[in-house]
Formats: structure tokens, sequence, C-alpha cells
């Protein structure tokens, strides 16, 4: 099996059901038909095994022991959102039916195997594992796309990751790298979405996106008009369902409307030239204004400032020439409102 991948010109939203699925098959399939429901290009999940990911007496996230079982560890909580091959074989095919990229996230090196089994074109790097050098070595050797989150890294530590990934054997080019946030979810005063430009700045020819844990959508549709490539935000079903990510998450509504704003923002941002658009050109004649007859004007005067006057339409002889009309000579009678063309008058 394989899946197409993420590509293009336009703004990439990946809609991050995690381990939102809590384990269930059949609730990973209802989030891979909200993804595509509400526009995504891709639906990416986590690939884990417990065993390999954690020790058993690891303790939770602050924000985990607030939405699961306070008694349970990170290791039991984990063990029970597990995904095996078969659930991946499906999954993968469930997204090619419903038209979205099938994306996962490894979280050991036998979970990268799997996934490279399965065919995916774009690996998708958390932001845990951007010191994991074993890891980064073992992606960047693939020679597919990455997308590599940076939450709670600097500049130094980015930099070493780029590095690892192309002496590997993935150029630059394939890489997108997210500004990222860790904390579910975000204060608003933590996030520094400028933070994604300065990594653009620092590592040109770079792509750059954002991968999101705010509450809202109005932070990744800022990201979308400051130039984020790639946007990832977590969603879910429903956001009282017990489990570790869903309080941070979308819901079906709310995705729909992050992709919309999105690509409204998209067709907003332009070409940057600026001229008249197609859709406001005829507006010139009603808006703009003409040079007019300020009182009646007999043939044969010449024009003084006095008599002229500036009222729309605009489909007259524009204001900006108004020192060309002043002085010519009437060749016709002007009523006072009347607008004045330069074939009705002569040189004085």
């Amino acid at each position: 099996m394989g899946n197409t991948s993420l590509g293009g010109n336009r703004v990439q939203i990946i809609a991050e059901a995690g381990v939102n699925h809590n384990g269930s098959l059949e609730l990973a399939k209802q989030l891979v038909e909200a993804a595509a429901k509400a526009g995504a290009d891709a639906v990416k999940f986590q690939t884990f095994t417990a065993d390999n990911l954690v020790s058993k007496q690891a303790p939770k996230a602050e924000y985990q022991t607030q939405t699961t079982n306070q008694d349970e560890s990170q290791y039991e909580m984990l063990k029970r959102l597990e995904l095996d091959l078969d659930a991946h074989k499906a999954l993968l095919q469930h997204c090619l039916e419903k038209g979205v990229e099938f994306l996962s996230t490894p979280f050991d090196l036998k979970s990268i195997e799997l996934l490279d089994n399965l065919g995916l074109k774009t690996f998708k790097i958390g932001s845990g594992e951007i010191t994991n050098l074993p890891y980064l070595r073992k992606i960047g050797g693939l020679g597919k796309k990455i997308i590599l989150s940076t939450g709670m890294a600097d500049l130094g530590e980015i930099e070493d990751a780029l590095e690892v990934l192309e002496q590997a054997g993935t150029p630059w080019d394939k890489i997108t790298v997210l500004h990222c946030n860790t904390e579910y979810p975000t204060p608003m005063q933590d996030v520094n979405l400028r933070a994604m430009q300065t990594i653009a700045a620092a590592f040109p020819g770079l792509q750059v996106g954002y991968s999101d844990h705010t509450l809202g959508i109005e932070v990744p549709i800022a990201a979308a008009a400051m130039g984020a490539r790639i946007l990832e935000k977590h969603f879910t079903l429903d956001k009282t369902m017990e489990g570790p990510d869903h309080k941070a998450s979308l819901e079906p509504g709310d995705l729909a409307a992050m992709v919309q704003a999105v690509r409204n923002i998209e067709l907003a941002m332009g070409t940057g030239g600026k001229r008249p658009s197609p859709s406001e050109l005829p507006n010139k004649a009603t808006v703009r204004k003409s040079i007019v007859a300020n009182q009646d004007i007999h043939k044969g005067e010449a024009i003084r400032p006095e008599m002229l006057g500036v009222k729309r339409p605009g489909n007259g002889i524009s204001p900006m020439l108004w020192d060309q009309v002043l002085g010519k000579v009437a060749e016709k009678d002007f009523q006072a409102d009347e607008q004045i063309f330069f074939e009705h008058l002569r040189t004085a």
C-alpha cells in the first residue's frame, strides 16, 4: 500500500487525530471521516508500543493527569492507546478511500520501520524526538519528506537535528520545520508565533509551518497569513471524552471552520502586486470623480479655477489633469454640473 504525499503551493492542513481514537479502530475510522469532511489534507495518528516508548515508572505530564485516570501510570495509559499493524493497514486504506493522506508520528525505531513498510512518503517527527540521534538518523536515512516539530527546542537544537537528517540522506528541500509549543493547551502568551519566521530567517530555503496546541482556531489562521506551509491541529469527535488530548482538540465543526478560514486567507493573501482587482474595476467610474462645470460656462470663455468643480462619476477628465484644463477655451456652452471633456476645449 502507499499514499499520496503532502505538497503543492497551498497550505497543507493536517488534522491531528493522535490518540483521540482511545484505542478503538472504529473510532479512529470515524476520525478519518470527520477530517475528510472538514476538508483537511491529511489525518495523523501516532505509532508506538508502550514497551518501547516509556518506562513503567514514568509519570504523566501535568495535562495528562488532569484529563485521564490519575491512578494509572503513563505506561498504562499508553498501553490502552496502541494501534497494531492491522489497525494501521485498515486506517491507511480508509484514508485512501476518503481522499485524505494517512500520516502517523512514530515514537521508536520499530515504529519507523512499520510506517516505512506501509509505504508512507512523509514522516512526522514529534517535538520529543528532536534530540533523539538514532531516531533522527533512521528517518533521515529513508530519504522521505519530513515534517519536524520543534516544541521545547531552540535554534541550536533545530540546527543540530537538521544536520543529522541531512547527513543521513535527506536534503533540506524535503524538510518542513514546524514551530510548536508542547503545552496542552498552550497559553496565548506562550505561542510566540513570530518564532516561525525566525526559523525561516535562520535557515533560508527551508519550508516552515506551525503545529498548534492552543484552544480555538485563530492562531493557526494567523500562522497561515504569516507564511506557514503546513498547519497541524488536534481534533476529536467529542471534547468531553476521557483521554489525554481531547480537551485541547477541536471538534469537527470547528475543524471545518478552521480549514475554511485558512482557505479564505490563502485567497486573500494574493500575489502582492498593487493594482486594481477585477472585482473593483467597475467601481472606478462610480467612486472616483471627474472635472465638471461649477457654473454655466459660455462658448468662447477661457476656463478659470472658479468655473470648475470635482464630482462623481469618474468617467470624465481626472482631477489630476486640473492644471491642463485651466486656460483652455470652451468650444461649447457648459451647464453647471456638466462634465467637461477635452474634445470640447481648445488652446487659447
